[in-house]
């Protein structure tokens, strides 16, 4: 017994030291790029200068967090493969933007979403999207937060409120430093070791289960367990594709390629991120399926979890199959994931702020760059203290399920505002007021869905008693059906209403759409001196990494681990060989651009 308690507190003292070293490299890259940014542009965007590799990942990491390995995993345990629909919709969503889009919303040429929003709907919905979002992506922050405090918590016994502060304050530290230069090339460095994790950990599962053996041998079968009517099913995969393809293709989300270098290397970084999000689709949930294969009691091994329990199933495989040292780069991916979506959404919205109230409204103006500077670092500083704040009430709430929240959120809420968002570069010629109108009867159509048109009315009605799962996933296939034809059908009823636009609106609206069919090109498509300082800067920090997961080769592992060599070479050979790659890159010599 005294040898199990000594080989735990040494196993958990090597995880420590990786996520110790991890926070290391994430403020080294806040050192970095340091002092890049002089004016807002620079700082919101990084000038609109990043190569697509940076873009795309960072484009990839707004749409993970911590809840891919803690909610959905949790689903991926209770349910299966059904969560992947969620994840492939993300991949349907890039791929669309890949086509479509990408390029169109770099040529908007704006340095944030917002600026976009006004230049299409006018200064009018510039203020009303300006406050309907931010609090929005607060709120999505702090879940996201709370979702890696779980883990935390359940592995080393760190309380949850302190792994919510110490992530705030780093993630914090990062974006007041570097502006959107640390945030892309941190969210680069971030994508590196989840996907590394995640292709090791699936490997593992094809050595030690079975991939086949995970997929046939599932405890619960996803028709007969809680699932009595298989065209529900299917109806609740359709919806969530239909979601995320909503959710990664409107105007206010352009922001993830703003920062990209030109037309050409926006649409790169939506392929890039298409093809991440698809791999990942089926690579993120086997894990997960495998410790429910396995007959892993999670209520008991993680009581302090309470009902939340499956949400650490993905870390259950992790700890009980892969070799020490692994559990450490999993929880190092648990905090990429969440930084990732938290720096992203804290430079986004200060810019925002900064931009689209503070100088228009408060400043008439007339604010000097280096006054907005100013703002800026201290309203970055405020969001992130209130998102903690947010991390921890949601903290408090013990038996919520992350992924119904989520989930909940994104049809309740999300979809009213998203649906003038994404049809802004489609039609035309609407109201001015039309964007707004229909954010408000998309959430009257939302608290019908909610409070009117209940799982229990419905099942009263049809003579159907519907299951707890039947009724979370009917209660999400009527929101969203009812803002598909309810609420973007509002949307087309205003072009009724449509008279023309001042002078002044018109010319605006015709120069919008001029741009958008405009190509952005960059003067040289050679490698420029910061294209070159780019890959350098991460080619070392991936090289570092790298390395030191090399150097866990070295850690004794307990008798009888297997496969410890394969893990450690695995993953850290995806990190060090991709900075080889770009430290190779990095040599060529600049053009004068």
């Amino acid at each position: 017994m005294e040898m199990e308690i000594g080989s735990m507190i040494f196993e958990r003292k090597v995880d420590l030291a990786l996520i110790s070293l991890y926070l290391v490299f994430i403020v080294a890259i806040g050192f970095m790029f340091s002092g890049k940014s002089s004016n807002p542009s620079e700082y919101f965007r990084g000038g609109g200068k990043m190569l697509w590799w940076m873009t795309g990942a960072s484009a990839f990491m707004v749409q993970f967090s911590a809840w891919t390995f803690t909610g959905a995993a949790g689903k991926a345990y209770n349910d299966g493969l059904s969560v992947a629909a969620i994840f492939l919709g993300n991949a349907v969503g890039y791929f669309v933007s890949f086509l479509f889009v990408a390029e169109v919303f770099r040529q908007t040429r704006c340095i944030t979403p917002i600026d976009a929003i006004k230049r299409r709907y006018g200064r009018v919905n510039e203020q009303f999207f300006t406050w309907a979002q931010v609090p929005i992506g607060v709120i999505q922050a702090g879940i996201w937060l709370n979702g890696l405090a779980i883990f935390t918590s359940a592995v080393f016994g760190i309380s949850i409120e302190m792994t919510i502060v110490i992530t705030g304050v780093i993630v914090m530290f990062v974006s007041l430093s570097g502006g959107s230069w640390a945030v892309v090339a941190s969210d680069y460095i971030q994508m590196l070791v989840i996907m590394a994790i995640s292709v090791t950990a699936t490997l593992f599962v094809a050595t030690e289960v079975g991939i086949v053996e995970v997929v046939t041998e599932f405890p619960r079968d996803l028709f007969t367990n809680n699932l009595s009517y298989v065209g529900l099913f299917f109806v609740w995969c359709m919806m969530s594709i239909t979601k995320q393809i909503f959710s990664t293709n409107n105007l206010f989300d352009a922001s993830r390629y703003l920062v990209a270098k030109d037309s050409i290397n926006a649409k790169k970084a939506a392929l890039l991120a298409a093809i991440l999000m698809f791999a990942g689709t089926f690579v993120w949930f086997l894990p997960p399926m495998a410790t429910a294969v396995m007959g892993i009691d999670l209520a008991a091994t993680y009581p302090t979890l309470g009902g939340k329990a499956a949400d650490a199933s993905y870390l259950a495989f992790v700890d009980t199959v892969m070799p020490i040292g692994m559990v450490g780069i999993m929880i190092a991916a648990l905090f990429s994931a969440t930084m990732s979506s938290m720096d992203s959404g804290l430079n986004r919205s200060a810019g925002i702020m900064v931009l689209n109230f503070y100088n228009p409204i408060l400043k008439k103006g007339n604010a000097t760059n280096s006054e907005l500077m100013r703002m800026s670092k201290i309203l970055t500083f405020c969001f992130g203290l209130v998102i903690v704040l947010v991390g921890l009430f949601i903290s408090s709430l013990k038996e919520l399920s992350l992924f119904d929240i989520m989930l909940q959120t994104g049809s309740l809420i999300q979809m009213p505002i998203l649906i003038p968002l994404t049809l802004a570069i489609v039609i035309k010629r609407v109201p001015d007021w039309a964007p707004w109108a229909t954010v408000l009867v998309g959430l009257c159509v939302s608290l019908v869905s909610k409070f009117v048109l209940t799982a229990d009315m419905i099942g009263g009605v049809l003579g159907i008693e519907f299951s707890s799962r039947e009724s979370a996933d009917l209660l999400f296939i009527l929101s969203m059906a009812l803002h598909l034809i309810v609420t973007m059908g509002f949307f087309f009823f205003t072009r009724r209403f449509y008279k023309g636009l001042t002078e002044t609106r018109t010319r605006e609206v015709e120069a919008f759409f001029t741009d958008i069919e405009t190509p952005v090109v960059s003067k040289d498509q050679n490698a420029t001196v910061a294209d070159l300082e780019q890959r350098n800067k991460l080619g070392i920090l991936a090289i570092l990494y790298g390395a030191c997961i090399f150097l866990l080769l070295l850690v004794p592992q307990p008798e009888g681990t297997t496969g410890a060599v394969m893990g450690f070479v695995v993953t850290g050979g995806i990190v060090l060989g991709i900075g080889c790659l770009l430290k190779l890159s990095a040599r060529a010599k600049p053009s004068a651009g």
